[in-house]
């Protein structure tokens, strides 16, 4: 057990050793350089922002006055038109019924009639 217990530690610092090799090579930015990168990215952001905030501003006011009075529009549109079917329907039910009544009418009349007939 002390065996592998003496490896890992070996691994763990040898891996750290590693590391600390490969960052002496790495070359850092001055402070000068490092401030405009980092001014540079600020304003890149800064600018995708402002273009999102206008663009979005523009089609919320699209979608606001332009899509929903069209949608309007469209939904009056077609209650007109509902209302026209319905006032048609309404218009034959009624000269169904009507020539309903008629015939009833008719069947009630001769059956008087035939009543009149029988009692005489």
């Amino acid at each position: 057990m002390a065996k592998k217990e003496k490896e890992v530690k070996e691994k763990k610092t040898s891996y750290f050793k590693g590391m600390k090799q490969e960052l002496k090579k790495v070359t850092w930015p001055t402070p000068k350089e490092l401030f405009n990168n980092t001014v540079a990215v600020i304003g890149f952001v800064l600018i995708i922002a402002i273009i999102v905030f206008v663009l979005d501003f523009c089609f919320d006011n699209l979608n606001k006055n332009v899509f929903t009075k069209f949608q309007e529009k469209v939904q009056t549109t077609f209650k007109v038109e509902e209302t026209e079917n319905e006032e048609g329907s309404s218009e034959e039910n009624e000269e169904n019924n009507e020539g309903e009544d008629t015939e009833e009418n008719g069947e009630e009349t001769e059956v008087q009639e035939s009543t009149e007939n029988v009692v005489e």
